[in-house]
């Protein structure tokens, strides 16, 4: 089976080829060979190489940065993302996209269902919402839109990354408590995206993230817990402080709960996430021992 993943370098990309199941000649590409936000550009690649499955890992994921760079937000998240649709569409291949909980206004008192309303409250969620509306306009249900959290691996940026480098050099951090969600292994990730390449009858909007859910303060304590057990940062480090959103300003406003339901998705897939507590732990583990290099 031929698969193309956009987004060449990315977490989730470099995921997929560590995890890569038997029998998929994968190509990986990165904006300098394909552009989504480029049509003509998509159409060539898509036309030349004739996959059976495109994965879209390619996006604009600076969240504040999109409060002032709407165009190009929405020049990759929207139109890149409509123009795969299309392209997949008139060679028929199948599309897999990348989504985000930033679709939602985090204003829910229950974990979001897949069916659930959106409604974004920044640019960035905006956009992703809007690319998820291009890929039902050119292939309805035939599409697969896999929405996801709070993702990190042990190469790019990424929460855990600045946290472990925060932590080393500072005597104590302010780390949001009132934002809940779910950390996301991007390892995993790759890993359900698989199955849903090797399942041709699932399709629609699903939700996919480790298990459990926690602040950003949580998160930052067991990040800071599990190296020190790793000797990946000092028994004494920086302190971690509890702060509220108010507290810390940003450009975009982010959802205060963005827990993604995940139930027909595991059902679907056959599996469910591990905790994200120990996914975290196997990421570290995995950091201590090989360093970044996937």
């Amino acid at each position: 089976m031929k698969v193309l993943v956009t987004g060449a370098g990315g977490q989730l990309a470099s995921e997929l080829q560590v995890s890569l199941p038997p029998g998929v000649q994968l190509t990986v590409l990165g904006r300098d060979r394909l552009d989504i936000a480029h049509a003509a550009q998509v159409q060539q690649v898509i036309a030349g190489l004739m996959p059976a499955v495109v994965i879209n890992a390619a996006a604009y994921t600076a969240v504040d940065k999109a409060e002032s760079e709407q165009a190009q937000a929405f020049a990759v998240n929207a139109e890149g993302a409509g123009h795969l649709a299309r392209a997949c569409a008139l060679h028929g291949a199948r599309l897999v996209h990348v989504s985000t909980d930033f679709v939602f206004s985090g204003e829910a008192c229950h974990p979001y269902l897949p069916t659930d309303a959106a409604g974004p409250v920044s640019v960035y969620g905006a956009s992703k919402l809007a690319g998820e509306q291009r890929i039902q306009e050119a292939l309805g249900g035939r599409a697969v839109v896999i929405r996801t959290a709070w993702v990190y691996s042990r190469v790019g940026h990424n929460f855990v990354k600045t946290m472990l480098r925060l932590m080393a050099e500072r005597d104590s951090l302010g780390v949001v408590s009132d934002q809940v969600g779910t950390p996301t292994w991007a390892h995993g990730l790759a890993q359900a995206i698989w199955r849903v390449v090797e399942r041709p009858a699932v399709e629609g909007i699903l939700h996919w993230t480790d298990a459990g859910v926690a602040s950003w303060y949580d998160f930052a304590v067991a990040i800071q817990e599990e190296a020190q057990a790793l000797g990946l940062l000092p028994a004494r480090c920086a302190a971690i402080n509890p702060i509220r959103t108010v507290d810390y300003p940003t450009p975009a406003r982010r959802p205060a709960w963005s827990v993604l339901d995940k139930t027909t998705t595991w059902q679907q897939l056959e599996c469910t996430g591990m905790h994200w507590r120990e996914a975290l732990r196997q990421m570290l583990n995995d950091l201590e021992t090989h360093g970044e290099q996937l």
